[in-house]
């Protein structure tokens, strides 16, 4: 294979600690640093969520604009994904930095199970997250987290409501909801390329599933995430030293797939985004 791989690193999410990894970024600037290393080992896309002062995830449109701002003068053309996700707030709030027009940002267009509680999407606010990204000319990366979230972003996508190509992500590892699953990923993709069959997709392990998702994603012709939000450790002992080393993993399995890490400007042209100025 010769069609580069773009990597994304989930630089922190809402729920390892200090505890868990010393090295997890919890504050703007810890967060800013950690991204820069992880830019200059390959990463091409920024996952971000932001902490309060406690360490708590919080939808605070401020401090996503520091960490936006911060991203943008020291990893320059790095694209900047937001999260929407729901563990830092509720209802529209979720969607609350969204005028900052990120270049990127994830949503979720269903409901499931999560370790010990639901992760709700309605279907008012989903459509409400992807009517926002469509007035704010920013991507969807759309975080499948069962069968039907495919089926319904290609119907979305089919009437308006998201603008395409769509940008999947397939997640799997997660207590209570998709396993990581081999037979089940292939069966994703080849229902997303009939369905959408302009779309593109990537793919995030969660916990001991990291490593194996990305090599089935890189080995497949897609795209892959890493980074300490999914995965605090390199294997079951060693607690990765950064979001850089888990990079500069990903990017050690696109050399052994001989699949050329997209650089920053080859992973704008592919996602089809603006340049960065």
């Amino acid at each position: 294979m010769t069609n580069p791989c773009i990597i994304c690193v989930a630089i922190t999410g809402s729920v390892p600690t200090k505890a868990d990894n010393p090295a997890v970024p919890i504050t703007i600037t810890e967060q800013i640093e950690s991204t820069h290393e992880a830019f200059e080992a390959g990463a091409a896309i920024a996952h971000c969520h932001v902490r309060d002062d406690e360490g708590k995830p919080t939808s605070d449109p401020d401090r996503f604009a520091q960490l936006k701002e911060g991203i943008e003068k020291h990893c320059p053309g790095m694209i900047v994904q937001l999260s929407t996700g729901g563990r830092s707030g509720t209802g529209r709030e979720r969607g609350g930095m969204l005028p900052l027009r990120p270049d990127m940002a994830s949503l979720t267009v269903g409901s499931n199970n999560f370790p010990t509680r639901v992760y709700e999407n309605g279907p008012d606010l989903v459509d409400w997250l992807a009517s926002e990204m469509i007035a704010h000319d920013i991507k969807p990366e759309i975080e499948a987290f069962d069968l039907s979230h495919i089926v319904h972003a290609a119907r979305m996508a089919a009437d308006g409501r998201l603008k395409g190509p769509l940008y999947v992500q397939f997640v799997m590892g997660v207590k209570n909801a998709m396993p990581a699953d081999e037979r089940i990923f292939d069966f994703y993709i080849e229902t997303l390329n009939r369905l959408a069959p302009d779309a593109l997709w990537c793919a995030a392990g969660i916990g001991a599933a990291q490593l194996t998702v990305s090599e089935w994603a890189i080995s497949k012709g897609g795209h892959t995430r890493t980074g300490l939000e999914d995965n605090v450790r390199l294997d079951r002992q060693t607690l990765a030293p950064s979001n850089a080393a888990l990079v500069k993993r990903t990017a050690e399995l696109c050399e052994r797939y001989e699949r050329p890490v997209a650089t920053w400007e080859q992973a704008r042209d592919i996602l089809g985004l603006d340049v960065a100025t």
